[in-house]
């Protein structure tokens, strides 16, 4: 799938970066041809002679060197290569890139690029979850930066939790789904999933049963047919896909927001599992039972209808309005009745009963809504209604 595509891979100065060697050999195994540049850092961790030897390629270290800038400069590097990736991408390197510095090669590089960029963050626990880091990492996927990862799990430094890179085939994958071109390349799609969480106190929420998984892979299906994905995802428990720009939500409200400043957008796919309701004023304190045993009351107030503000927007709205309807009887009516009243164009309706297992598991059966009628698929994997609802999406969009 890589095949004659440019790689241009910058290495982060990480325990990590031992990972980026693996890398280089995947890539190369799909045909790409991967350029290597390692930061002062990494070659703490990784040689320029291990780097070379398996991408075939030099070695750029110094942005001052004059024999690289003779024969390749920095400005003619960043714009040879048809997608930069940063692996690992650590939090220092993270830093300059959202401040837009360039004090080194690397952050020359990717001030100078005209390519997109794919990140794969690798760092600390606590670093990963500090707030200077966090907001670092919304300026980059504001500004379209491409991300994969970071997984949870432990840690070279002995803690645990967010923060490990990505496996070599993981950030592969999102290489390819970055450099995909097929019958969707030029095309913006906004994805919606996982559920949304409305508090009602500082400890407890409202919620759906939803893991995201259908939303992610339907995201990593559009993204492997060349579209440019946006990803707005409650939280859910399924990592999102890599070479989308993911955009991270809690409640209802922020997902409207989010949403609407992503498009325009040729297509919007409405796949999370929002609540419907929200506490109508939720409490600054952990609500305490008083000894009365009386249960607290609890006031609820609308969402806001994410599906229908975009389907009925008088001007801005996507080719291609596509909602979820997750029910429990009468599946095709119910959905059918949605799609009239919400505005949109197809509704994906399936059966959430406990007994089916769909909510939260790794299958589903969905039925096509559409102005010509229902089009009840086959019980699939969630990969597999992905793919063919993509197709769909596709063949609509031409």
């Amino acid at each position: 799938m890589l095949a004659g595509k440019r790689i241009l891979l910058i290495v982060g100065g990480g325990i990590a970066a031992f990972k980026a060697l693996d890398l280089i050999r995947r890539l190369r195994e799909r045909g790409a041809t991967v350029t290597p540049v390692l930061t002062r850092a990494a070659e703490e961790f990784v040689t320029p002679l291990s780097a070379s030897a398996l991408s075939a390629q030099k070695v750029y270290r110094d942005l001052f060197s004059l024999t690289d800038e003779h024969e390749m400069g920095h400005i003619e590097l960043s714009r040879a290569a048809d997608l930069v990736v940063v692996a690992p991408a650590t939090a220092d390197l993270m830093a300059k890139m959202a401040g837009g510095h360039a004090n080194d090669l690397a952050s020359t590089l990717l001030m100078a690029t005209d390519k997109r960029v794919l990140i794969a963050p690798a760092m600390n626990v606590r670093m990963w979850e500090h707030p200077a880091m966090q907001r670092n990492l919304a300026t980059l996927q504001g500004d379209g930066i491409l991300t994969v990862g970071p997984n949870e799990g432990d840690m070279a430094c002995g803690e645990y939790g967010p923060g490990r890179m990505s496996e070599p085939l993981e950030i592969v994958a999102a290489v390819e789904a970055a450099l995909a071109d097929g019958p969707l390349k030029g095309k913006h799609i906004v994805v919606t999933s996982g559920p949304t969480h409305e508090p009602i106190d500082p400890v407890r929420y409202i919620a759906n049963r939803s893991s995201g998984a259908q939303g992610t892979a339907l995201a990593r299906a559009l993204a492997g047919m060349g579209a440019q994905v946006t990803f707005v995802t409650g939280p859910a428990s399924v990592p999102p896909p890599g070479g989308v720009k993911v955009v991270k939500v809690e409640t209802a409200q922020q997902m409207l927001e989010a949403v609407t400043s992503a498009l325009p957008a040729d297509a919007a796919i409405f796949a999370a599992a929002v609540a419907d309701w929200r506490m109508a004023s939720a409490q600054g304190e952990k609500i305490k039972k008083d000894g009365s045993g009386r249960p607290p009351v609890l006031e609820f107030t609308e969402n806001p209808d994410i599906l229908a503000t975009v389907s009925q927007m008088p001007s801005g709205r996507p080719k291609l309005v596509v909602g979820f309807a997750a029910e429990t009887e009468t599946v095709i009516d119910h959905a059918t009745a949605k799609r009239a009243r919400k505005g949109c164009d197809w509704i994906v309706a399936n059966d959430v009963s406990p007994e089916t297992g769909i909510m939260g598991g790794t299958e589903n059966a969905v039925t096509l809504i559409t102005d010509t009628g229902a089009d009840s698929w086959p019980r699939m994997s969630k990969e597999q209604v992905a793919n063919r609802l993509a197709n769909e999406i596709a063949a609509a969009l031409g």
